[in-house]
């Protein structure tokens, strides 16, 4: 008699019948309902491209905001480097971090209270302390005692000023001028103005870096070397 025991097979009919009980509640669809969904683009008409599209968005906000901002030439006063419609990328990051404006940079600025209810874009001809003066015998405007040779960005045909002028740029401003000086409306214009003409550095909305558009115009716009050579505002009146 054989002793061995011999498996036997379970009783199929011991099984429970149906799925195994979940321990959370199901939707519709098999899915937790206190689950959140796996993609935030399943909250969004259009799924992932309205979800990329908002992304996008933002980004580009925060870049206008925070870091570059384009900016539409609207007028002749700085040709002909920058001619009417061209577009720049003004650098809103050039003076935040202790930088300020150096002669020559071309700056946008909020011109309220002191040029009019606008953005206007200008060179840099002096900062705080400067002692700019038009003109000296050969018709150049000199700053703290040196004539600035303006003849690689000044409008051909154009003198640097016809408006005679001395002045002692108060800290935190800016004295600025128009390349096409017989078409622009800066400093010069209000001297006997509040403010004396001068731009607050406060107001600066930063520094015009390139000409993007059109691309025919694609150019880095550099700080000429016509300043190089200016001396220090202390060494002028020292």
């Amino acid at each position: 008699m054989d002793t061995e025991a011999q498996p036997t097979e379970r009783d199929r009919s011991s099984r429970p019948h149906g799925p195994e009980p979940d321990s959370e509640p199901q939707g519709p669809e098999g899915r937790s309902r206190f689950a959140l969904p796996s993609r935030l683009g399943d909250w969004l008409p259009g799924g992932r491209i309205t979800l990329t599209a908002l992304l996008c968005l933002l980004f580009l906000l925060l870049l206008n905001a925070c870091v570059v901002q384009p900016f539409q030439i609207p007028s002749g006063s700085m040709e002909q480097g920058l001619r009417i419609g061209d577009r720049v990328l003004v650098n809103k990051l050039a003076y935040r971090f202790g930088a300020g404006p150096r002669r020559g940079d071309v700056v946008v600025f909020d011109g309220t209270g002191g040029f009019g209810n606008a953005d206007y874009i200008k060179r840099v001809v002096g900062v705080g302390g400067d002692h700019v003066v038009c003109c000296d015998r050969k018709g150049r405007i000199e700053v703290n005692g040196r004539p600035v040779d303006e003849s690689a960005f000044l409008y051909p045909g154009d003198r640097p000023s016809t408006v005679p002028f001395d002045v002692v740029v108060p800290d935190g401003t800016l004295f600025v001028l128009g390349d096409h000086r017989s078409a622009s409306s800066d400093s010069r214009d209000h001297l006997g103005s509040p403010g004396g003409g001068m731009v607050p550095v406060d107001e600066v909305i930063g520094r015009a870096d390139w000409i993007v558009w059109p691309a025919a115009h694609l150019t880095r716009l550099e700080r000429p070397g016509a300043y190089a050579r200016v001396p220090a505002p202390d060494g002028a009146h020292g």
